[in-house]
């Protein structure tokens, strides 16, 4: 895991702890209706779809401090986390394994699925 990427149970750390980030989450709406991470107080938290970034890349370049991405095993919130750094957006990680490893190392009441 290298420095853009965030493991689960620093990010649940992080939560406990009262730091303050936003989550993002780029799944479809479809999984997103199934399941997410609960965001706490002071944790923003963004339902924006992969497909939707671009068209709405100044709304997350303005969002401050760091920005969590996550999906749901970490490969196309990686993407969106390697597309928003080359654009300049700092302060972005990725959750590694994304929901599913949420769900199985941090917070196992948050279904899996398939």
């Amino acid at each position: 895991m290298d420095e853009s990427e965030i493991a689960p149970s620093e990010l649940k750390r992080r939560m406990d702890s009262g730091d303050r980030f936003a989550l993002l989450d780029v799944r479809e709406d479809f999984e997103r209706d199934y399941c997410s991470i609960v965001a706490p107080p002071g944790v923003d938290d963004y339902h924006i779809r992969m497909d939707e970034i671009p068209a709405r890349f100044e709304e997350i370049a303005s969002i401050a401090g760091p920005v969590v991405v996550y999906c749901h095993h970490g490969v196309r919130s990686r993407m969106v986390q390697l597309w928003l750094a080359q654009r300049g957006v700092s302060g972005v990680l990725n959750l590694d394994g994304g929901i599913d490893a949420w769900s199985l190392q941090a917070d196992r009441t948050v279904p899996r699925y398939m």
